[in-house]
């Protein structure tokens, strides 16, 4: 078969991540009519939401899967997930059968990605990588600004039971086409076919000084951001008195500075060195975490702070997907599927820890201590990657 040119590919993957991304997170908005269509509390969607957050940690074995067997039998593997997930979730009316639909749906999603970040990582020159994975990433803010709307008019026409079928349909579509458009991984791809051991790569995670300061990077800004994340809706219905239709804006909001951090990757990261461009974005953050108290006396104000914080966010987080693709070259799978259940617990945390925050002193105490906890992160990229530079020319 023959090789389609790298920039279909990545068109495909756009595609492919931008169905997998609204299946995860289509759950938050629709939370209501889901608790109704399955006549359990609100608290019970909630649940099915925590734990698929608690999936992205078992994604920390799909890594080394991934490089041993290949990117593309991963990405395969996470496509099935998610149409069986859907599937199950149309065929059933049990809320504890949605629930498990639900979770194995979001499972594949944290198969693909460390896979896909792989497959880029090992086709892609590090000098053009930035662009490629910000042009890709950007199927994560089009699942807000995108998917989700559209999934909404689905709903509205035939239903949740016929939006599940009609997820379920486009994940099989994409799973007989991943082989037209992914070549299947040569034998140097992948470690595993040098004997490589499944799990031996897990424990150098934490023995390589650059893997482990990227990790406790990850781990920091993504505690700093979800306790924001968690409360802001309090803090503007406190402070402003808006109705549930400006908070909805707010959402259209987040998803346009995360889609402009993206694509502020694509553009940019390259030109001004990946690490360079990270340490950017965390200044960038901590200063917009650092004034968004400022901008209570306007709600205007407070939504264009908002924007800020998570536009630097984004830009940062994607920039240190494209470095860490090249920082355990020979596992690369293994690396993105650890740098994405560290910032899973993170998340984890900064959902617990964000309400505490808000309790004790609103949002100042809320978004100052994301400002520190974003600057332990800077503190920990930089001891990590200290003296490391990436290969100029590679093209593995």
């Amino acid at each position: 078969m023959m090789r389609s040119p790298l920039s279909k590919q990545i068109v495909a993957v756009f595609f492919f991540r931008l169905l997998l991304n609204t299946g995860r997170r289509f759950v938050y908005p629709f939370a209501p009519a889901l608790s109704r269509e399955l006549s359990v509390p609100l608290s019970a969607i909630t649940s099915i939401i925590a734990t698929c957050q608690v999936a992205t940690l078992l994604g920390l074995f799909s890594g080394p899967l991934a490089d041993r067997y290949g990117f593309r039998v991963m990405m395969r593997a996470g496509l099935a997930m998610l149409t069986l997930g859907m599937l199950l979730c149309g065929l059933a009316t049990e809320y504890w059968l949605v629930f498990l639909g639900l979770l194995v749906a979001s499972f594949g999603k944290v198969v693909f990605d460390p896979s896909i970040q792989a497959f880029i990582g090992h086709n892609v020159p590090y000098e053009r990588r930035g662009r490629v994975i910000g042009i890709v990433e950007t199927a994560w803010a089009g699942s807000t600004l995108i998917g989700i709307p559209a999934l909404g008019l689905i709903i509205g026409k035939v239903g949740l039971t016929g939006s599940f079928y009609l997820m379920a349909a486009f994940g099989l579509i994409c799973w007989f086409s991943i082989n037209r458009v992914i070549p299947a991984d040569t034998p140097t791809a992948v470690s595993g076919k040098s004997g490589l051991h499944i799990f031996s790569a897990l424990p150098r995670l934490f023995k390589i000084r650059s893997v482990a300061g990227m990790l406790s990077f990850g781990f920091w800004i993504s505690i700093a951001n979800d306790s924001l994340f968690v409360v802001y809706g309090a803090w503007l219905e406190q402070d402003f008195q808006v109705s549930i239709t400006t908070l909805g804006f707010s959402t259209v909001a987040i998803g346009a500075a995360e889609l402009l951090g993206e694509s502020m990757t694509a553009f940019f990261a390259d030109r001004l060195g990946l690490k360079k461009a990270i340490i950017i974005g965390l200044c960038l953050a901590m200063t917009a975490y650092l004034i968004l108290p400022f901008t209570t006396g306007s709600l205007w104000f407070a939504m264009l702070g908002m924007f800020f914080v998570f536009l630097a966010f984004e830009f940062t987080i994607v920039t240190s997907f494209s470095l860490s693709t090249e920082l355990m070259a020979e596992s690369r799978a293994t690396m993105m599927a650890g740098f994405y259940a560290t910032a899973g617990v993170g998340r984890m945390i900064g959902v617990l820890v964000g309400g505490w925050f808000w309790q004790l002193g609103g949002i100042k105490v809320v978004v100052w201590s994301s400002m520190g906890l974003t600057g332990i992160g800077l503190l920990s990229f930089v001891w990590g990657l200290h003296g490391w530079a990436g290969k100029k020319n590679q093209s593995t």
